[in-house]
């Protein structure tokens, strides 16, 4: 069993929980689960789990990389962004994999576990999917012991998208929807973390790529509509033809802060995020993935009105 671990990425969403179940995995001592930061303040949901060790850096500088790596027996990549131009797309999902592989050839650390995600080609539409695969490609050819995790959209308590849906829909008329009928099959975050475990500690697992997706397929349109209803504010959802919904994109990128929805995030959506069923699942893992029904109405029922709105400005006022 790996007891060191080094987890990329470890203070995001599907971080906590990958965190949560790999402390549950130690049983709370016999090693060290170590996640850098580039702000500690950023990860202090972390600091109470036994095992867990914070530490402040960037990992996107080689010698710091290098010195996290060293000592440890596995890495998880959970580094991922889903805006930017093509500099950031390349410096996250190509540059730090390949910064990555140096460091754990360097350090003799042959195991990782690399989350991508379902729909990746080299001659994909949008940056972000092809650098995803530009990336598995690097990792690919570095002669580490490799296992690929490609997840569709993920949900969980703290997840933007379904939140913020259900938050639009407790304070508006209606939904104007870009890419309303996009297709997704939406795993919940505890399953991709409970995959990351079991394919850590089986070493059949190693190069081989596993699709994460759950039980139900669903366009856009309705999981928002799931999103209002669970959270008892369903609104009337619009979808936007293509000529809209990239002015509305266009519009958006131009405004501070992150977008809500950017140009290649449409370009994004004309690629079902569907499993291929060429590629083994979750239950390949002995996972039985849980439905967004059975999961996301427990915590969208919570937090209503006006503290949910509350909620979101103070998230649009720290961009």
């Amino acid at each position: 069993m790996k007891t060191n671990i080094l987890v990329l990425g470890g203070t995001g969403f599907v971080g906590r929980s990958v965190c949560e179940k790999l402390v549950e995995r130690n049983g709370g001592g016999g090693g060290r689960i170590v996640v850098p930061t580039r702000r500690l303040a950023g990860g202090k949901h972390l600091q109470m789990l036994p095992t867990l060790q914070l530490v402040q850096a960037d990992v996107h500088d080689a010698a710091q990389l290098a010195r996290l790596v060293a000592g440890c027996d596995a890495v998880i990549n959970l580094v991922a962004v889903l805006q930017g131009d093509e500099r950031r797309f390349q410096q996250v999902h190509v540059e730090l994999p390949r910064r990555i592989a140096a460091a754990c050839q360097t350090a003799g650390v042959k195991r990782l576990i690399h989350v991508s995600a379902i729909g990746v080609a080299e001659n994909a539409p949008s940056r972000y999917l092809r650098s995803k695969a530009q990336g598995e490609k690097v990792l690919a050819g570095a002669g580490l012991d490799l296992t690929v995790l490609r997840p569709s959209l993920i949900f969980g308590a703290s997840d933007k998208l379904l939140n913020l849906f259900a938050t639009l829909q407790a304070v508006a008329p209606f939904v104007p929807l870009a890419g309303a009928d996009s297709r997704y099959q939406p795993v919940w975050v505890d399953d991709v973390a409970a995959a990351i475990v079991r394919c850590l500690d089986d070493d059949g697992t190693i190069g081989k790529t596993y699709e994460c997706a759950g039980p139900e397929v669903m366009t856009l349109r309705d999981i928002v509509r799931s999103a209002g209803r669970w959270a008892g504010c369903e609104r009337p959802v619009i979808g936007l033809p293509g000529g809209i919904a990239a002015l509305q994109a266009t519009l958006m990128e131009l405004l501070p802060g992150e977008p809500l929805i950017s140009r290649d995030n449409l370009a994004s959506m004309t690629v079902p995020n569907v499993a291929s069923g060429t590629l083994p699942g979750l239950d390949a893992l002995g996972i039985r993935p849980a439905a967004m029904s059975a999961i996301a109405p427990g915590y969208l029922s919570r937090g209503q009105g006006p503290a949910r709105l509350d909620a979101f400005r103070a998230r649009a006022r720290r961009g």
